[in-house]
């Protein structure tokens, strides 16, 4: 696994009391309330709007990672956020034989901490506008403040925007995203 840089690791463990608070306003995602005692994978099924998203986790065989203890931060992108890829691509990445690729692309979405957005915020600043975050699939997303929300360029230049924010589970937090965000390639 890749190694998270020292400042996101110090941004997120100073944050992690302010993290359990949070968790008792969680917001609703896709129709359905987060529980803050759930793994993401559970709250994640959870909502109708991640059922692509909680497919291809299966698909890849990530479900039993992601239930695990973490902590992980999720960049959760939305049925919408895969409807939005050319046709055919999620039903081509489902299949048996596309299953490395699918795990790369997933993984892009996810990073080894518990970053709530306000650490994530704090690292955009200090680095003065730009905070490069390295995902677990090996990918490096370019984080921004971009009128009041963060966003999240990958290295091909496609821009997610977080629609809802600092959703805390068990093993970690999801941030709902309008982009499915892609290795470079």
């Amino acid at each position: 696994m890749k190694t998270i840089s020292t400042a996101l690791m110090a941004g997120c463990l100073a944050l992690a009391t302010a993290g359990v608070a949070a968790a008792q306003d969680n917001p609703m995602v896709g129709g359905a309330a987060m529980s803050a005692d759930k793994t993401i994978v559970e709250n994640a099924a959870a909502s109708a709007d991640h059922t692509t998203l909680v497919a291809a986790v299966q698909a890849a065989g990530l479900a039993e990672t992601l239930q695990g203890e973490g902590p992980f931060t999720v960049f959760a992108p939305t049925n919408a956020a895969f409807e939005a890829l050319p046709a055919g691509t999620v039903e081509t990445l489902l299949k048996p034989e596309n299953k490395e690729q699918l795990t790369t692309i997933l993984t892009c979405h996810v990073v080894g901490a518990n970053a709530m957005s306000e650490a994530i915020g704090k690292m955009i600043a200090d680095d003065g506008g730009k905070h490069t975050v390295a995902t677990l699939g090996g990918c490096a997303l370019t984080a921004q403040a971009m009128d009041g929300k963060i966003t999240l360029t990958d290295e091909n230049g496609n821009v997610a925007t977080v629609t809802i924010a600092d959703v805390v589970q068990s093993n970690g937090v999801i941030h709902v995203i309008d982009k499915v965000l892609l290795p470079k390639g």
